[in-house]
């Protein structure tokens, strides 16, 4: 990675502005990407899917809070903030315990500041640095299959481990927000979906939103590798909204998608022709909760996917089959 200059290494990846919830409540959100020194995970071994270890650099606690206050003076008092880092923001060596109280007083609009973090550094030692009345946590599972997780993912923890933290952030009445992934590398389609069901249903015990995050194909990572040459395909947005249809209606959870890259070559998509529309109905569902809104758009490229499900099971593969069969056996 080229070095940075100390101007860049005080200045946030990002920021922007949203939409999401608090409680029933849609709201305003601000965002914010910090620069820091990155998942430690990540400089071990690192998720087969992740490639932001990219944005990692050796930042110092000086160069952390020059960059909320850049941060800051953007900030409009929107009701939630949500911090990102590429790693854990409890985990001290990338947010000191002092930046995290800190935050919280910078930031004392906000009725809600989300933020994430591998469970290993979900105790109640860390948390004592949050206000917890104004916290909510968000930690990417995955899968709730600890194989997959394994040798899938390549995540470094296991299912055990994510209960565990969950368990904390239910006991201090702190909540939670669960990342799953649709259709990691080596998976067939089907199977893909079927994790993601089975996911959701566990997840949502402990959540108060679940998310849904279909794989994006991000640079300098196992899964571009595998995609470049036809060994893995990104997941229809069909599949998504399978998963999204199966889960909805779990009693005080919230089931969401916000896709990276939908409607692109790397990220969810399906014919290009429906997916705008599509997506747009996935971005209402995740407000709404309304299954119904999947019932407004139809398109002949579904077809195609029930035939894809089909193909990969017969073939027995999880490779790109369009790319390697012709296409009027899919269509």
């Amino acid at each position: 990675m080229a070095k940075l200059r100390k101007e860049d290494l005080q200045t946030p990846v990002s920021t922007w502005r949203e939409k999401d919830m608090i409680n029933s409540e849609k709201v305003d959100a601000f965002v914010i990407i910090l620069r820091t020194t990155g998942c430690w995970w990540a400089h071990k071994k690192g998720c087969t899917m992740c490639g932001y270890n990219t944005v990692s650099a050796p930042v110092t606690e000086e160069d952390l809070r020059v960059q909320l206050s850049k941060a800051l003076e953007k900030y409009s008092n929107e009701k939630m903030v949500k911090i990102y880092t590429s790693g854990s923001f409890l985990d001290d060596k990338e947010i000191p315990g002092a930046v995290r109280k800190d935050i919280f007083q910078m930031f004392a609009p906000a009725q809600r500041i989300l933020f994430e973090s591998r469970p290993e550094f979900v105790t109640e030692e860390n948390l004592a640095s949050v206000v917890k009345e104004r916290s909510a946590v968000a930690i990417g599972l995955e899968s709730a299959n600890d194989e997959i997780l394994r040798k899938c993912i390549r995540k470094g923890f296991t299912v055990g481990d994510y209960e565990q933290a969950a368990r904390v952030l239910n006991k201090l009445n702190i909540p939670l927000r669960t990342y799953l992934l649709l259709k990691p590398p080596y998976l067939t389609e089907r199977a893909a979906i079927e994790d993601a069901k089975a996911s959701v249903k566990y997840a949502a015990q402990f959540s108060e939103s679940v998310s849904v995050n279909p794989v994006n194909v991000q640079r300098s990572t196992l899964v571009e590798s595998l995609w470049s040459r036809g060994s893995y395909a990104p997941p229809m947005i069909w599949s998504l909204i399978e998963v999204l249809k199966d889960g909805s209606g779990k009693e005080g959870c919230r089931l969401l998608s916000s896709p990276s890259g939908g409607g692109a070559a790397r990220g969810v998509h399906n014919c290009g022709k429906c997916d705008k529309a599509l997506l747009s109905a996935v971005e209402k569902f995740s407000y709404s909760q309304d299954p119904a809104e999947f019932e407004k758009v139809d398109c002949e490229c579904r077809g195609e996917w029930q035939a894809l499900l089909e193909l990969q099971d017969l073939m027995f593969t999880s490779v790109d089959v369009k790319k390697h069969v012709s296409e009027n056996i899919v269509e």
